[in-house]
């Protein structure tokens, strides 16, 4: 799929620098930053599990405290 951005020119300069220092196109690169960004930002079953791992919370405290709001 073929997506129009608008990239302001100190951007381009820079991804220009990034291009020759890489010796790779501009299309590769910014594919490989989406990539690496849509990576980060992924939330998915295995990287949500323990993420109330080393929290100091009371689970009957917190169950109590989330009850009473109903």
């Amino acid at each position: 799929m073929r997506i129009l951005i608008d990239i302001p020119d100190r951007l381009i300069e820079d991804l220009t620098v990034v291009c020759e220092r890489e010796k790779r196109s501009q299309a590769e690169v910014i594919l490989s930053a989406i990539s690496m960004y849509v990576g980060k930002k992924k939330i998915s079953p295995d990287n949500a599990f323990g993420l109330w791992k080393g929290k100091q919370t009371d689970g009957l405290a917190y169950q109590e405290q989330v009850r009473s709001e109903w």
